[in-house]
C-alpha cells in the first residue's frame, strides 16, 4: 500500500503539487481527486496528503467504477483500502457503459465520468494527466487537424461550462517517469489497467508504439511537445481575446450579425463564429462544417433561407442575424388532453400549462366538452385572432409575428374538435375566448 505520507525533500513531484495548490486552491477549498488506483492519481494522492497540513483543504476522493474489465472490483477495492490508510474519504460511482456505444467504448466511458464530475459539490476535481499525457494529446490533436485551441490540448486549471468544479491538474508539468521514481522512493503501490495496453486505441498506439520511437530519435520530445501546447495555449488565448473585441460589435444575446462577419477577413470571421458557437457551450464542428455555415452565413442573399447542421445544434440566418438552436423534436403525434393542468407535447419538446382563469383564456366548458389535442403545425392551419375578423393563414401570422424560422415546426398548438384554438406565440381563436366572469383555460408555455 503507502509506506511514507512525506513527499522526499525537494521532489520535483511535491513542489509542483504545492505549487498549483498554492496558485489556483484557497485555504480550505474543497477538493475531490478522480483515483483511478493507477501510478499517478495515486502518486497525486500521497502527495496531496502530505500537503494538507502546510495548505489546509478538504479533500476527498472519487473511483468511477466502469464495469468493463474483470478487474474492475478489484481496483475499487484497493482505492478504498488506499483511501482509508490515509484517511481521506472516498466513494465508489458505478457507471454503466454499453460496449455497442456508437461513440466507442472510450469516448462512452469519458462521456460517462465528466457526467458525474461535473455533478460533483466541490470547488477543484483533481485530476492526475501529466507531461507525457499532455504530448500524446498534442499528437492526437495534431493528427485530427485541429487549430490552435485544440492544440492547446489540457489547461492546468480549466473551469468547464455546466460544472460545479473546476478541473484543475497539478502534475501537467511532470513526466512519467518522474511519477514512477516517486512512488519507488515511498514504496507506493498501484493497481495496472491492462486496456492501457490495448494497441487498438489510438492513445495507447501512439503511448506504447509511436512516442518510443519519438524519443529514441529526438531525445525530450515529450517535453517539447507539452511545450508546444503550451505556446498553443497562447494563441488560442490571444485568438479568444481578438473574438472578444469582435463581440463588442457583432454579439448581441443570442445573435451574431452576419454583416459585421461579412466584413472581416476570412480568418477572423472564422475565429468570431467559433467563439460564437463555444459561447452556446456547443462541441466544435469539423473545419468543413465550420466553414461551410461561414460562407453561408456570409454569402447568402438577404432573403436566402440558411441552415446548416453543426452537431447537435443548426445554425440559421434570420434578419441580417444568426442564430443557434437545437435540432428540431423527432416527428411525434398530438397528444390528447384530458384535464391536466399541464401536458408535454412530445412534438413541440415543451410542457403546455392550462391555467384556470375567469374571464380570459378559451371558454374552459367548450374545452370540456370537446376533444383537445397539442402539437404542431401539419401545414394549412388558420386561425381567427380578433371578432369578426378573417381567418387568417398560421403561416402568414408566423411570419408578422417574426417567429424565428427553426421555432416554426417546433411551436405548440392546441385544436379543439379539429379546430386551432390558440399558438404559442401568436395568439387565440376569437369566437372561443371566454366571456367576461366566464371560466376560461389560458394556455402557455411551461417554464
Amino acid at each position: 500500500m503507502a509506506a511514507s505520507r512525506k513527499p522526499l525533500p525537494n521532489s520535483l513531484v511535491a513542489a509542483a503539487v504545492a505549487d498549483a495548490l498554492g496558485r489556483h486552491v484557497p485555504p480550505q477549498a474543497r477538493l475531490v481527486l478522480a483515483l483511478s488506483g493507477g501510478l499517478d492519481s495515486t502518486v497525486l494522492l500521497h502527495a496531496l496528503v502530505a500537503l494538507r497540513d502546510q495548505h489546509p483543504f478538504e479533500l476527498r476522493a472519487v473511483h468511477v467504477h466502469h464495469g468493463l474489465s474483470p478487474h474492475a472490483d478489484d481496483w475499487a477495492d484497493f482505492c478504498t483500502r488506499l483511501c482509508a490508510a490515509y484517511a481521506v474519504q472516498s466513494s465508489i460511482h458505478h457507471v454503466a457503459i454499453a460496449r455497442d456505444d456508437p461513440a466507442g467504448i472510450e469516448a462512452a466511458a469519458r462521456r460517462e465520468r465528466q457526467r458525474l464530475f461535473a455533478a460533483l459539490d466541490a470547488d477543484f476535481l483533481l485530476t492526475a494527466h501529466q507531461r507525457d499525457d499532455q504530448a500524446e494529446t498534442f499528437l492526437l490533436q495534431v493528427l485530427r487537424g485541429a487549430g490552435p485551441k485544440g492544440l492547446a490540448a489540457m489547461a492546468e486549471l480549466q473551469p468547464r461550462p455546466g460544472w460545479r468544479p473546476a478541473q484543475l491538474r497539478p502534475l501537467l508539468g511532470i513526466g512519467r517517469a518522474e511519477l514512477q521514481g516517486y512512488a519507488q522512493s515511498h514504496d507506493l503501490t498501484w493497481v495496472d489497467d491492462e486496456s492501457n495496453r490495448d494497441i487498438r486505441y489510438r492513445r495507447n498506439a501512439l503511448r506504447q508504439q509511436v512516442m518510443p520511437l519519438l524519443a529514441e530519435h529526438f531525445p525530450g520530445s515529450g517535453a517539447t511537445l507539452a511545450r508546444a501546447a503550451a505556446l498553443q495555449a497562447d494563441a488560442a488565448s490571444l485568438l479568444d481575446d481578438l473574438a472578444r473585441i469582435d463581440a463588442l460589435e457583432a454579439i448581441t444575446a443570442d445573435r451574431l450579425d452576419c454583416a459585421v462577419l461579412g466584413r472581416l477577413s476570412t480568418p477572423r470571421a472564422r475565429n468570431l463564429l467559433r467563439y460564437f458557437i463555444e459561447q452556446h457551450g456547443q462541441p466544435m464542428p469539423s473545419a468543413r462544417r465550420l466553414d461551410e455555415a461561414l460562407h453561408q452565413l456570409r454569402d447568402a442573399q438577404a432573403d436566402a433561407r440558411v441552415r446548416v447542421r453543426l452537431g447537435a445544434v443548426e445554425v440559421w440566418r434570420f434578419r441580417g442575424g444568426a442564430y443557434l438552436a437545437p435540432l428540431a423534436p423527432a416527428p411525434a403525434e398530438p397528444v390528447v388532453w384530458q384535464g391536466e393542468a399541464s401536458l408535454w407535447v412530445p412534438a413541440a419538446g415543451v410542457s403546455v400549462q392550462l391555467e384556470a382563469v375567469t374571464g380570459a383564456g378559451l371558454k374552459r366548458d367548450v374545452l370540456a366538452a370537446g376533444e383537445v389535442t397539442l402539437g404542431v403545425r401539419q401545414g394549412g392551419e388558420r386561425l381567427r385572432l380578433h371578432a369578426g375578423g378573417p381567418h387568417r393563414s398560421l403561416k402568414n401570422l408566423l411570419q408578422e409575428h417574426a417567429i424565428p424560422p427553426w421555432q416554426r415546426d417546433r411551436l405548440p398548438l392546441l385544436w379543439c374538435d379539429g379546430r386551432l384554438a390558440w399558438a404559442a406565440g401568436i395568439g387565440l381563436d376569437a369566437d372561443l375566448l371566454a366571456s367576461p366572469g366566464e371560466a376560461g383555460l389560458l394556455p402557455c408555455v411551461a417554464g
